[in-house]
């Protein structure tokens, strides 16, 4: 009986799995470079917050804080524009001026602390603020918002601005939001910008502190078109002579007069 030849095949090499070796991990891409205008952002960003004096852990909240909804395309997710952190910022700056009022103000009382506070978070003055800031640079805006002058309208930036403390509460909680609040009201927190309290007011309690009637207002005469008329008002007061005012309104006009009465008899509004 004759054996049957065994057949030779090659032995072939042990894989890497087979012969226990992980395997090799594929080349990864490397990663894309930022364009041109990311990088210009990204300068943008570090450059104002060097403005602020704050450096963000959390670069997104800064990113959100300046986002105005029109810059959102598809369902323009509102959570994703600063009008969030705008409701939580208007509600921290009230805290944090509420305090430094009452910290420097020793001597106030509530409503003359309360007019303060009127004046120094009142949408004209974060508008101001924001303006000083040069925030109207680094605010994203869509096209038409932006071609329509977006960045120096003062709403956008009163609700950016407070938008902005919001996200540095956020970021690195109350005594950071209080630092940038201080360095950005302390100023004008000691010099208001306007008096606090309207000249009318100022008028009738200085008359009646001295038994005197309450002023009487009369329309001197109006000019100019409806649409952009002209007033002057006189107000009279017993053994004073009467005063007059020009404004775009009968209140303005009023304002303007009874301030006009007040300089004469060197009664200040500025003061309480």
């Amino acid at each position: 009986m004759s054996r049957a030849r065994a057949r030779k095949t090659p032995i072939e090499a042990p894989s890497a799995a087979t012969a226990g070796e992980p395997p090799r991990p594929a080349a990864a891409d490397p990663p894309a470079k930022p364009s041109l205008k990311e990088r210009g952002r990204r300068r943008d960003l570090s450059a104002f917050q060097e403005r602020i004096g704050y450096q963000f852990s959390d670069p997104a909240l800064l990113e959100q804080a300046l986002t105005h909804i029109s810059a959102l395309s598809g369902a323009r997710n509102r959570a994703s524009c600063y009008q969030r952190l705008e409701f939580l910022g208007d509600h921290v700056l009230g805290l944090i001026i509420s305090d430094m009022l009452f910290r420097t103000f020793a001597k106030a009382d509530e409503g003359e602390m309360s007019r303060r506070l009127a004046d120094l978070v009142r949408r004209e003055a974060c508008a101001d603020v924001g303006r000083g800031l040069d925030l109207g640079a680094v605010i994203r805006l869509g096209a038409s918002e932006a071609h329509a002058g977006g960045r120096g309208r003062p709403a956008i930036l009163a609700d950016a601005c407070e938008a902005l403390i919001g996200a540095v509460f956020v970021d690195g909680g109350y005594p950071a939001a209080a630092a940038l609040v201080e360095r950005l009201w302390s100023e004008r927190m000691r010099t208001p910008s306007r008096p606090l309290r309207d000249s009318k007011t100022v008028l009738q309690e200085w008359a009646q502190g001295r038994g005197m009637p309450t002023p009487a207002y009369r329309e001197v005469e109006r000019k100019g078109p409806d649409h952009s008329p002209e007033f002057r008002v006189a107000v009279e007061l017993p053994k004073l002579g009467p005063a007059e005012g020009l404004g775009r309104s009968k209140r303005a006009a009023e304002q303007a007069a009874a301030a006009a009465m007040l300089s004469r008899a060197g009664v200040k509004t500025d003061r309480l």
